[in-house]
């Protein structure tokens, strides 16, 4: 006979893995108790029990003067077993590192989230003038920005359009242009942000792609406007989607991993 389903061991074990991924997405500044509890709609004692759980675990540990909870030690060394296998960064960072010498201005690595964009490095070049419109570790809605766009335009046409309106409360005026954007980003290949969200910060994007086609992530290029002209466009889209082209078959490479049951 077949053991009966343990219901509450695994829906105890589903809400401790969703507070342990919002308290890693709580970057350095972390996440209180109350701010856990309702994205997690858990009464504040179950959360805290849950989270003293993960801490007993090493897994999480509260700041003993904000009292807020980032990761803990244990789940730093899970991450770094990890990085080869599945972390992004770990196989775009010569690319990157390539883009930021060569072309002198700033290189961005940016990941989807649900509705979000996380931008999850940047590599300056040796350019005098930057842009700082986006800098490491910031949160955007999906399509706020050239790697943003780059992976919103990448995804089936239905999926991105519904990602779009899910975040037009955030966006606001910005609504109506990243709907065009989105539009000539699907028509040129790669994404364009012409000083949207700063006046003068320009930006091109395209997608790092999976074999399956989604979007594993975009690289993209941030410069002031003058550096930013029609024909250089033309040269920074190439030398982005070859790099973009190598980081792809580094992750096909991975694939026969992933899809192992």
């Amino acid at each position: 006979m077949r053991d009966a389903p343990d219901t509450g061991g695994t829906q105890a074990v589903a809400r401790a893995l969703s507070l342990l991924s919002l308290v890693g997405r709580g970057a350095a500044q972390g996440l209180g108790l109350a701010e856990l509890a309702q994205a997690t709609h858990l009464p504040p004692p179950t959360a805290r029990r849950l989270l003293l759980a993960l801490a007993s675990a090493r897994m999480v540990e509260q700041d003993r003067a904000t009292r807020r909870y980032h990761l803990g030690p244990e789940a730093y060394l899970l991450a770094r077993f990890a990085e080869e296998r599945h972390g992004i960064l770990h196989h775009a960072r010569d690319s990157m590192l390539r883009l930021a010498r060569d072309t002198g201005d700033t290189v961005l690595l940016t990941v989807p989230q649900g509705d979000h964009t996380l931008c999850l490095e940047r590599i300056e070049g040796d350019f005098p003038v930057r842009t700082h419109a986006l800098m490491k570790g910031d949160r955007k809605p999906a399509g706020v920005g050239a790697g943003a766009m780059a992976i919103l335009a990448a995804l089936p046409p239905a999926e991105a359009e519904a990602l779009l309106a899910q975040v037009r409360p955030l966006v606001g005026d910005l609504a109506p242009v990243l709907a065009e954007d989105l539009a000539a980003a699907r028509a040129a290949g790669h994404a364009l942000n012409p000083g949207r969200i700063v006046s003068g910060s320009w930006g091109l994007g395209v997608a790092i792609l999976w074999p399956d086609g989604r979007p594993a992530g975009a690289l993209s290029v941030a410069a002031i406007e003058n550096r930013m002209g029609f024909l250089r466009q033309a040269e920074l889209v190439a030398a982005l989607q070859r790099e973009a082209h190598l980081i792809g078959q580094r992750l096909a490479a991975l694939e026969p991993q992933r899809n192992l049951s």
